[in-house]
Parts: C-alpha cells; structure tokens; sequence
C-alpha cells in the first residue's frame, strides 16, 4: 500500500547462475516480472553475443508462423485462443518446434504452388473457352456474309491474286495464297486472346498506330470476372481477334500483344477443328474443377489443424526469444561457467525471487544454488508503483507527464478523487454525466470479454484503458449536475422551489425584464436543501449573472485549495529526503505566499455570501456588499479604497486595512527569502567545509557537508540534491527560475483555474442551446403528424448531445483538467524525472506483440 503515495525502495542485485540452469532461472523470473535486467555488456554488437543463434532460430521460427498466420487468416479460419499462457519450453524443445513449423511451411507452400498451378491452368483452359466461344460468332458472321464490314476489311486485306481465286471459291477465306513454293499454301491471317478490359482502349490505338491501319479489331467482353492466379483477385478482361496480312504484320501484332501482355491462344480455322478444341478444354476443365476441389480441401485441413496451436506456438517462440534476449544481456564468468547478471528488484520481493530462482534450478536439474548479492551503487534506481486495474490507468495520466523521480510523491492516489471531480465541475450535468457513467459501467462489467478481443483499434483501446475513469467522470458530473440543478439544459424540482409568485402567470411569462426580489415576500426564507433552486431555470434575465458569480467562486476556492494541496505534498518530499534548506527555505515561505494572498482571497469570498444578505439591515445589506477582486486589487496595490455608498461601511470586518497591510507585506518578505535563501544557506556551507579541510585533509568531504546542509532533494535517488556538484552561479540561476516561476505561476495558475467556470457555462449554455433550437421544434407539434416529427427530431437531437455534448465536450473538459493537474498542482511537488522500471516479465512481452524487455530499452 505503501507504494502507491510512493514508489517502491528498490535494490541493485548481483545474480550468479550456473550454464545449465540460467534458461530455468530467466524463465522463472519472466513469469514473475519482478526484475529489470541491466545490459553488462553495451559495447559488443547483438550479433557478437553469446546466444545469437538461438536468437536468429527464433527470429525464423516466428516467420514461418507469421506466414501461417497469414494464411490462416486469408482463409477466415477461426484461430483458437483458450486466454492461458503456456510455459516457456525447454532448450531441447526447440528442435521439435522447428522440425513442426518447417514441415508446416513446407507442406502449405507445396499445396500453395500446386493450387496456383493448376488455377493458371484453370485460367488458360477459361480464357481459351471463351475466346472459341466468342470467336465462332465471327467466323458464323464471315462465312454466312452477314457482316458486310467483315466482307469489306477481308476485301482489302487479301491481294488481287486471293481475290480473283476467291470469286471462283465462293466463301470468303481468311488467309492469303503463298506462291513462292512450288505449291499454293494458305496461310493464316489472324490471331486471337485475351487482355485486360482497361487495356483495351490503348491496345487498339497502338495497333492502329503501328500497323498503320492495316488491322482489324474485334473484341467481346468477357461478362464473369476471372481469378488472377497470383494474387487471388477478381479482373475483368476481354476476348479480341485480329485479322491482317502478310509476316511483316503478323510478328509487329504479337509483338504489341505481348507488350500489353496480351495472353494469344490458337484458334482453328475450321468449324470442326473448334469444335472439337472447345470439347476437350471443357472435359480438362471439369477435370481441373475436381482437382482444385481436393487441393483446397488438404488446404484447408492444414489450416484447421495448425490454427488450433498457433496462438501458443506464438507465446512458446516468444517466449523462447526473451530469454535469449535477456540471457545476452549476462557476463560470463572466465570458466565459462557460470553467469553474471545484475538487476534491480523492488526490495520486498526478494524472498520470492529467491524463490523463483530455486523453481528454476530444481527445474533444471542443477546442483549449484544461484546466488543473488545486494550491491551498492550510488545511481539512481528506477521508479516502481505497484498498480492495479483500477490504479493504472490513473497512474498512466501521471506517468505520460514525466515518470516520479525515485521515492517522491506519488500524485496518482490523490488524482483518483481530484481528476474526475474537477472534470465534474465543467461537465456538471446529470444526463450527460449519467450516459458516460452508464458507458464506463457497461465496460467495466464486460472487461473480461473485451479485454479477450485484443482489437488493434486505438480509439477503443484508450476507452476501454480508461474505463474506471470514465465511470468516475460520469459519477462525478451525476453529483455537480444535482448541485447545478441541471439534467440535459433542465431543472428537477424536486423538494419544490422555495420562492412564491405574487404575479400571475401571464406577468411572469410575457415580462422578460421582471426579476424576483429576494427581500420581499416572494422569498420564503429557507434555502433550497440540495443544490440550486429550480426557479433560476426560468430566470431568463438574471439566470446566466447568477450562475457567473457562482461559479467564478467556486472555481476560485477549489483552485487555491488545489493548489495549497499541493504545497503541502512539498513538506513530504522535503521531509522524506531531509532536505531542510529546501523545507525552510523554500516550503514555508511558499506556503506562506500562497495563504497571505490567495487563500485570504477566499476567506473574503465567505466573509462576504456570511455577512452580506439581502434581508439583513445596512450596513450588511446586498448594496453594499463590496466587489472581492476590487477588494483584492487595492490590497496588493496599497490602494485607499472608494467611499461606500451612503449607509454602508468601506471594510468588511474591524482591522481588515491593517491585516491586508501585513498580509502583503508578509508575502513580499517571502520572496526574497525563496530566491536567496537557500542559495546563501549553500554558500556557508562550502566555505566552512573548505575551512574545516585544512587542517585535515579528507577529514569531511563536500557530498557530506552537502548532504547534511542540504539534506536531500525529490529529484535524484533520494541521496538529496547534487547542489554542492554545481557552481554556486547556477545556483543562484535555477533558484531564481524557480522563485520568478513560483511567484508569478501563483496568479496565473489562480486565474487558470478559472477555465472551471468557463467550460461549465459553455456546457450548461450549449445543451440549452441544444434543446431549443433542436428539441422544442417536435415538443411544439401536435396530433399523430407531432409525434413522427418528434421522433425524427429527438433522434437527431439525441446524436447532438452523444457527439458533441458528451464526446466532444467531455474530451475538451478532460483535457483541461489533465492541464489543471500536470501544470498547476503537480508544479509545486513533482519534479518527474527518474525513468520507469520495466521488469523482464512474459506478460508484457506478449501483450505487446513480441519485443523484449531489452529490445524496448
């Protein structure tokens, strides 16, 4: 418990291990994570270690899974994930792990090649089936002479010889005669394929082009898209037939076929030849079919069987990796037989490493007993606040500023009641805080299950971190939205409204300048038992005045006390490292500061709402209640105050002139004893310590004087500052820094915390906004025709509010209160500057995909 106010004491340990048992032990502790492993040997590359072949096995090992899991998932085949964590494996498993994985991969690349084989084969046979089925119509259309353009383009294409011996041959032949052998051969004159549908356009310009328009085109379009065997997509082509004359022609077509990669295919001639060619590719392509059938099915039955496995063949290989990784972290010692490592640990959990060390020995069947020595080191130990589900994401919002310097105060207990609390004060509403605190429950009541998903989505991965805080947020804003009196821009009236009408009602509702008179009777005199009256609802002249001054006010007592609250967080820090230069010269005057000026400005603001009433004679009446900030103006600038009004008094309690005078004066005095103080304290002391050298030399060495006179700091391992390591002109440098910051941050961290007030009324202002001009619009009609527009509307008006009111507003006032927290009441304790411990622990590793302890330093 202890180290949730503040971080854990943590111890630099000295770890011997035997060669046979260290893979045990480091498994051990992996499970445990309670260790953060120090690298002994930084100058030596990652692939001069020791264990980089065990490494590299790894490294392969999870490529071979990564392309099973690919596979897998291109198949849509569920993978099993039981949510256990398996045991690291021994060494010896390793080779059985591999040998699996090996047979595996190349079992699925096998069916893989052969399935992509046979779909090319698939693909040829397709496209030729469609090319004889689309060309036959025109050969039908040539010889039939249906298609005049056919007969014309065949008429110029064949030479005078081919067209007289065509007249006496009747049908028109697609060819020319070849007489330069001794007998007449007739040569095809054509070729046919298949290309891509967005191709089409330009390989036919740059057929007409190259051929100079001595070619004729005909294309079909294939209608069933076709599977690239490659890739596995959907393409859509188109089937072409080319007509020409003479080899010249015939070797420049192929040539841009093949440039726009144009798939040709032989296409006979003869009606029979075609025929018979469509038959034969129709019988091999139900061949194929059946083929095809069996190859995805021993696919498929391969997947299956390793998608059973793979989520925790995944865990085993990674956790294989890691402790290689952390065993080339380890010395080895000159025998070569025994390793050294050295570790920070949290100093309560020894005994059990201890006891996680003897597991992994047992385990390993050595006889030797690992050693683990407490070592001395003057540097900084790393920074460890235990958390839990709840804790951590609180702890997160601490740590995302800067992580807690070692042994200093620990905001993130306190931030678990400010944070949503001051989130409540902007977003003070009872509707819009119940729909956040309803989402965070639902998350919180299924957080077993959605953690189970593991979706890669960051959005809801934020949320759903988060969802304790939200709940809070949503608690927290039901509270201030029944102080504000406020659910969705409207009042419950719930104990009845403690004014009384003596107007009618038509006065009240068309006079917009009447305003109610609280010394009169209208009062009834009792205050509204919980929160605001609900008749400032209807208050349209003076609503938004009043709710300005209150929340101005409140704004301004929760701020100061905020930030004394975080003074006082000082005093443990300084107390806690024995820094008493800091305590006395830095702490009290701070304090002192803070409470002369600002926290006497809220006693003003209660003097005043105790005093001052409406039905209270003069002179305590409102009239003459006095304005605070101008009481506080005169106050700081010695300034006489204004003669009262006629009846009233110019102060609010008898000595307030003189009390004012020695508050300021007190809190100047304050500052120059915050900017030299500790610096002066420093100064003497060095001298003294070089006085107290002479006669002895080594006698008193500066760290102690240092520590001793400065006892310690919140920044550094708890040793105290390093003061006497620094000259004494950047001392007086960074005190001056600090004290210019502390004074001037005091005022313009007291007005910051008027953002409170700013947001709340924007919110409040919005949601009314919202239902009037949205929501009053379906109120307004009437019959069955009112109650469909009012469903319309109120669906839009409903997106309105979770969009912008709870999403968009709730992420703008979360934003200024992390602001309010990190800037204004963490700067007057914490400094945040030590570095996190990251223990070796598998459930981080494997949470996060895979990269070791070490790899993420």
């Amino acid at each position: 418990m202890g180290s949730l106010f503040r971080s854990e004491e943590m111890a630099l340990c000295q770890l011997f291990l035997q060669s046979e048992a260290a893979y045990a032990c480091v498994s051990e502790l992996g499970e445990l994570g309670l260790v953060q492993f120090r690298d002994l040997n930084p100058d030596v590359n990652a692939f001069q270690r020791k264990f980089v072949n065990e490494v590299r096995r790894c490294d392969e090992m999870e490529r071979k899974l990564r392309y099973l899991e690919k596979e897998i998932k291109k198949d849509g085949i569920p993978m099993l994930d039981t949510g256990e964590s398996p045991e690291a494996p021994q060494p010896r498993e390793m080779i059985d792990l591999e040998a699996t994985f090996e047979k595996l991969e190349n079992e699925l690349r096998e069916v893989n090649q052969n399935a992509e084989a046979l779909k090319r084969n698939f693909l040829e046979l397709t496209e030729l089936k469609h090319i004889l089925r689309k060309t036959q119509v025109f050969f039908d259309e040539q010889e039939g002479g249906v298609n005049h353009t056919t007969e014309s383009m065949t008429r110029a294409l064949i030479t005078d010889e081919a067209r007289t011996a065509g007249a006496s041959m009747g049908p028109v032949q697609l060819g020319y005669m070849d007489k330069s052998n001794e007998r007449e051969d007739y040569l095809p004159c054509f070729v046919a394929g298949v290309i891509l549908r967005e191709r089409l356009p330009a390989f036919e310009r740059m057929l007409w082009r190259a051929c100079r328009g001595n070619v004729f085109l005909r294309q079909a379009m294939i209608e069933t898209p076709l599977e690239d065997p490659t890739n596995g997509d959907q393409v859509h082509k188109s089937v072409f037939i080319i007509f020409f004359q003479g080899d010249q022609l015939k070797t420049r077509v192929k040539k841009i076929c093949e440039g726009f990669r144009a798939t040709l295919y032989p296409c006979p001639e003869a009606p029979a030849d075609r025929r018979e060619m469509a038959m034969g590719v129709m019988t091999r392509i139900e061949d194929l079919n059946t083929v095809l059938g069996q190859t995805q099915d021993h696919r498929h039955r391969v997947l299956v069987a390793a998608a059973k496995n793979l989520k925790n063949w995944f865990v085993k290989v990674r956790k294989i990796k890691a402790i290689y990784h952390t065993l080339n972290l380890f010395n080895l010692d000159v025998t070569q037989k025994c390793l050294i490592a050295e570790c920070w640990v949290p100093l309560l959990d020894i005994e059990t490493i201890q006891l996680a060390l003897r597991r992994g020995t047992e385990r390993s069947g050595s006889s030797v007993p690992p050693i683990l020595n407490r070592m001395q080191t003057f540097e900084n130990p790393p920074t460890y606040n235990r958390t839990n589900k709840f804790t951590k994401a609180f702890q997160a919002l601490i740590d995302a500023y800067g992580v807690a310097s070692y042994r200093e105060m620990n905001p993130a207990p306190y931030t678990i009641i400010t944070f949503p609390f001051l989130f409540a004060v902007m977003f003070g509403d009872l509707g819009h805080g119940a729909l956040m605190a309803l989402f965070g429950l639902w998350m919180i009541r299924k957080e077993k299950g959605l953690a189970a998903q593991k979706t890669d989505n960051e959005i809801w991965n934020i949320f759903f971190g988060g969802r304790y805080i939200i709940f809070l947020m949503g608690a927290f804003s039901m509270y201030t939205g029944l102080i504000y009196n406020d659910i969705f821009s409207k009042s419950l009236n719930i104990f009845g409204s403690h004014w009384r009408l003596s107007y009618n009602t038509s006065t009240v509702m068309e006079n917009k300048l009447l305003q109610l008179n609280p010394n009169s009777t209208d009062y009834v005199g009792d205050p509204y038992p919980f929160g605001l009256d609900p008749i400032w609802q209807v208050a349209t002249s003076n609503k938004i005045i009043f709710h300005n001054g209150y929340k101005m006010k409140i704004s301004i007592i929760f701020g100061v006390i905020h930030m004394i609250f975080g003074v006082i967080m000082s005093w443990h820090n300084h107390t806690y490292f024995r820094n008493r230069l800091s305590l006395i010269y830095e702490f009290i005057p701070q304090l002192v500061f803070l409470v002369l000026l600002f926290f006497y400005l809220v006693l003003l603001m209660f003097i005043k709402w105790n005093r001052y009433a409406a039905t209270n004679p003069m002179p305590y009446s409102e009239s003459c209640a006095p304005s605070i900030l101008i009481t506080f103006i005169d106050m700081v600038l010695f300034n006489t105050p204004k003669t009262p009004p006629t009846g009233c008094e110019v102060y609010m309690f008898w000595g307030q002139s003189f009390i004012q005078t020695v508050f300021v004066l007190v809190a100047l005095a304050c500052i120059p004893v915050m900017l030299l103080g500790k610096p002066w304290k420093i100064m003497q002391a060095r001298k003294l310590a070089n006085e107290e050298v002479q006669p002895i030399a080594g006698a008193t060495s500066d760290a102690e004087i240092g520590g001793n006179s400065n006892g310690g700091s919140h920044g550094g391992a708890g040793a105290g500052g390093h003061h006497d390591e620094e000259e004494m002109s950047e001392i007086f440098i960074h005190q001056g820094i600090h004290t210019i910051e502390y004074v001037l941050g005091s005022v313009s961290h007291t007005a910051s915390y008027l953002r409170l007030w700013a947001l709340s009324l924007a919110h409040a202002q919005l949601a009314e906004v919202l239902w009037t001009m949205v929501l009053s619009i379906g109120l307004k009609q009437e019959g069955w025709l009112g109650g469909v527009i009012l469903t319309f509307v109120f669906a839009f008006w409903a997106v309105l509010t979770v969009g912008i009111l709870v999403l968009m507003e709730g992420l703008s006032a979360f934003l200024h209160t992390l602001r309010l927290h990190w800037v204004e009441f963490q700067s007057k304790f914490y400094m945040g500057q030590g570095y996190a411990f990251l223990p070796f622990s598998f459930d981080a590793i494997i949470e996060n995909g895979g990269a070791s302890s070490s790899e993420a330093e």
